[in-house]
Parts: C-alpha cells; structure tokens; sequence
C-alpha cells in the first residue's frame, strides 16, 4: 500500500490542512471552529468511505484532536470535539504519551494469524491440503476444504501444498509492518498497542488500509510560534528531496517555507556531517578495544529497540548527537532565543525531541506530510515561487543519510580519510524485524569489530511514516542530490569544524 495516494491518504490531507487553517486563523481565544471542520472534511448526508456519516465524522474528530496534540477519546466519552483544545494554543506544549494511538471505533478488527481457504478451491480429487495437515484439521464439505480453526496450528503446510493457491494466510497489516510485535487484540478483537513495546517508529499507521491509527502532530502550535515575535527556524531533513513534488526545486525550498511563516531553512544533512565525524572518531577508538561493535545512533526508532531488546549492548550503540539534535542546536548557537521546527519524515523523532536533554534544541516536530497540510492551508503555489540559493554546505553523504546504507558509507568514508590504513566491515539492516536480527547475531559474536547501521523503515528515512511521495521516487531524488553535491564526504562540509563549538 506505501507509494499508492488512497482514501486514507486523503482525509488525513485534510485533516492536516484544516488545523493549520484553524491555527493560522485562530484569535482570541475561539476555537469555535473546531466543530464545523468535520462537516467540512465530510459534507452531506451520504456516507463516504464507511457505513455510516455520523462514524465517519466521529473518527475525523478523533484525528483532529491527535493532530492538535491532544489525547483520544473512546466512543462512550461525550463531549465536544474541543474539550481541552486550548492547551494546544501554548507553542511548549510537547507530546504527551502515547504518541501513537489507535482510533477504536475505526479499526475493522482484521483477522491476524488465520489460515483461511477462499473461492479459488477446486475440491481436486488429491485432497493434497488434507493429507499435509498434522492436526487434521482440514475436512470437506459440499467439495469444498474447509479448516477447524481451534485445531489449526498455522503451520503453513496446507498453503505449501495446494496447487491452486487457493489457501492463504491472513495477518493483522498493522501487526505484520510491527518489527517489534507490539500489536495484539484487546477484549472486542481491535487493534491494541502494547506501548511498553512500541518504539513509535509508525510502520503500523503507514501500513493501516483503515486509516485507525495515528500520531499525534504538533501543526497547531508551530503555527502559534510562527505568529509570534519569537523567529521560528525550519530544520529540514535530508529524506526532503522530491516529498513535494516536481515543483518544489531545491531553489524553492526556502521560499516555500518562508511563505508558511518560518524565518528561514537549515538542511539537517549539516549536522548528518557532524554525526559522521564524531561516529568515525568514536569507532576508531572504542572498536574492539572497548566495546565489540558499534551501532550507529541516527534512527530513534532502532536506537530504542536495541536499548529494549539488548539492554546488555546499550552501550554500543554511538553516543554521537544525532543530525538532528547537532543541526537544532547549531541553529540556536546562531541564532539566540529562536525556536527550532525539525521537519522530517519520521514519527520517532517526535518522541526524541520529547526528551529532557533534547528539548532545548528542538522546539517541534513536523512531517513532511503535515507541513504539506500547512502548504495546502496557505494555498502556497510551488510555480510561483521565487528561486532563491538553495541550501548549502553540507556534504554528499550528509544528504544521503536519507536512503538506507547512506549513514554506513559516510562514517566509512569518514575513517578512510582519517586513517587510511584502517579497515571497516560493515553490515545493515532496514525495518525493525531484519534490525532484531542484525543484533542477535552480533550479540552471538559474528560482527565483532563491525559497523551496524539500522532503519526502522524498510529503505530508510525516505520511507518513514511522515513521508509523501512514493519511497522508489524519493530514493531516486535523494541520490541525484548526493551526486550533485559540490562536496562528497562530511570532512568537507563547511561546517565540520562546529563539533566543539556545540559541545
């Protein structure tokens, strides 16, 4: 489903817009506003997308109120769409836990971990499905197989054997795209997120064909900064090429963004250059003397499932500042007193810049996505955008931090013109299942000495559950900007010599 606009696709769309039209509107206090947007997103009295208006309306409350930063509510709790929605007008509040949420009442209680057998049955006369089953669980009946589920053990065989195909096994999409296997049924067969287990990395709300799950956005109150007297910066990851479409160039960049209200525009693939120094430093000198491999730190995601599932290696994965902790915090060196927006691609850097220790470098967290609502609110035409220098200074390698194997090869890239004569193995892995795998065989010993790079998303940053454009396109976009860079690797950044400085 990743890469294919959908339904879903669209009513989050006009969710994001709506609150950044209510925010950019908002005076006074009124908040008024808030009842009438559901009826806008769905007008008349014909449902839509589900069996029912009033349910559709119902869920798009529930969005809004994740997309304003405030917590769901269940279909007993009667009260108005904006019960509390004044404490998104304060620009600090941050999110509070849980950051992924599933909407109840939207979730279509998929059948997960059931093998089934569809239409395409023959009732062959070889019976092959029947004859491989261990627990004969397998009967026919009116020519047609048919499975006890209470004696089936999934085990696969009868689908292995079948040569029509016509046995299938169905899982939970939200629960097959979770790495970390986080999502169960609760007591009415819904979706249930474990959030003991849940890493944000938001694979499941990419992956939902419901459109149940969604995290929380901090749209409103970025909006609320921006009309201050307070400057607000736009720290924008690398994983940005091509996420607004052709006719956002890279000369556009800052214009469309100053349109929205922003001060100005600073590529995060600055600070990826700095992270690659400090993670090339750290691995020459930690690896194997002091610790057996070391695993990079860029994707909150990963990083927290390896402290989770591997507590006895936390100290392994790199101590470095991520790209967007350093680029945040290089902004406000410059710039004292301003805040700091990180727009990116990515659900688990909301959590991140959640932290204690981050909250004074980044102020807010926004997707691609989201701010694509903002550019909607706006009616910012891309076209018509003045062409302005686009943003410079950072290294081919910084900008392809993006694509999955893009963080390895600059740290390599890095050691090799620091110490030539030092060799580095390297092995990755992308989305959090291949991720759990890469770390149990280095905990068994097999990459002792080794670099480690994890994603989250299967295919890197470009793929991450904020993104817009389909991950093959941007993959493609990202890579032509790596090539054209005027710089190739982070120790020609302009800006390498900051590490210090930002200490």
């Amino acid at each position: 489903m990743r890469g294919v606009y959908t339904s879903v696709n669209d009513i989050r769309k006009m969710v994001f817009e709506e609150v950044a039209r209510l925010s950019y509107e908002y005076k006074d206090g009124d908040l008024s506003q808030m009842e009438q947007i559901p009826y806008r997103i769905i007008p008349g009295e014909v449902s839509t997308y589900r069996e029912s208006v009033f349910l559709e309306r119902a869920i798009v409350k529930e969005r809004m109120r994740l997309a304003m930063g405030l917590p769901l509510r269940s279909a007993s709790e009667h009260a108005p769409v904006s019960e509390g929605a004044h404490e998104c007008v304060k620009p600090e509040k941050y999110y509070q836990p849980p950051l992924v949420n599933i909407i109840k009442f939207a979730c279509h209680k998929c059948p997960d971990n059931e093998v089934m057998v569809t239409n395409a049955c023959q009732g062959c006369l070889a019976h092959p499905c029947k004859e491989v089953c261990p627990k004969k669980a397998i009967s026919f009946k009116n020519g047609k197989s048919v499975i006890d589920q209470d004696k089936c053990i999934k085990c696969g065989k009868c689908i292995n054997a079948c040569a029509y195909g016509a046995i299938i096994k169905l899982e939970r999409p939200c629960a097959k795209a979770c790495g970390m296997n986080a999502i169960a049924s609760d007591e009415y067969g819904r979706a249930d997120i474990d959030q003991e287990k849940c890493v944000s990395c938001g694979m499941c709300l990419a992956n939902c064909p419901f459109g149940a799950i969604a995290d929380k956005a901090q749209i409103f109150q970025t909006i609320q900064a921006i009309k201050s007297d307070v400057p607000v910066y736009a720290a924008i990851a690398p994983a940005v090429e091509g996420q607004f479409g052709p006719k956002m160039s890279p000369g556009k960049i800052r214009s469309a963004f100053q349109a929205l209200g922003f001060e100005d525009v600073v590529e995060v693939a600055i600070g990826a250059d700095l992270c690659t120094i400090e993670e090339a430093k750290d691995f020459v000198q930690e690896v194997p003397e002091k610790l057996p491999f070391m695993a990079t730190s860029c994707c909150p995601a990963w990083s927290m499932m390896a402290k989770k599932l591997f507590p006895e290696y936390k100290e392994c994965i790199s101590m470095a500042l991520t790209p967007m902790v350093l680029t945040g915090r290089m902004i406000k060196k410059q710039h004292p007193g301003c805040k700091v927006a990180f727009i990116g691609p990515c659900a688990a850097k909301k959590l991140e810049a959640g932290r204690k220790s981050i909250r004074s470098d980044i102020d807010f967290v926004l997707t691609f996505e989201e701010v694509m609502g903002m550019f909607e609110a706006k009616e910012v035409d891309f076209s018509k955008l003045e062409e302005q220098p686009p943003m410079h200074g950072a290294s081919g390698d910084g900008r392809g931090f993006a694509v999955s194997g893009g963080v390895a090869d600059a740290v390599v890239n890095c050691i090799k013109e620091l110490y030539p004569d030092r060799e580095v193995k390297v092995e990755s892995a992308e989305g959090l299942a291949n991720c759990k795998k890469l770390l149990t065989m280095a905990k068994s010993g097999k990459y002792n000495g080794y670099l480690l790079e994890g994603m989250a998303c299967p295919g890197g940053c470009v793929a991450g559950a904020g993104t817009v454009q389909p991950i093959a396109k941007s993959t493609a976009a990202v890579k032509l900007r790596k090539k054209n860079s005027t710089t190739d690797h982070a120790l020609k950044s302009d800006y390498r010599d900051l590490l210090e400085y930002l200490d």
